[in-house]
């Protein structure tokens, strides 16, 4: 992929959830809530201080995160459906 977010953005890969549930159900699309978790793609290099001193990430390719139901920006890379965000978008890192 020839795609690096800038600054402290990153790119998610969305986890699909289970189609059924505990009891053995299956659930139709249409009642299906997207998921709010991912896993980081890449990252940009972090956002800069006033004084232009680096913040570094705190996540990197290949975590495991919980976002926000509505964070991000949906985007079509290479045929697949991805996320950009800010970092401080992500809620925690699984």
């Amino acid at each position: 992929m020839a795609f690096t977010p800038l600054h402290d953005r990153v790119l998610v890969r969305r986890i699909e959830s289970d189609e059924t549930t505990k009891g053995g159900l299956i659930i139709p699309d249409s009642a299906k809530e997207k998921p709010a978790e991912g896993e980081i793609v890449s990252c940009g290099a972090g956002a800069r201080k006033d004084s232009g001193e680096l913040i570094p990430m705190d996540v990197k390719a290949g975590d495991k995160v919980l976002f926000g139901k509505w964070s991000g920006t949906e985007v079509k890379i290479d045929g697949e459906d991805l996320l950009i965000m800010k970092e401080s978008d992500i809620l925690g890192i699984m």
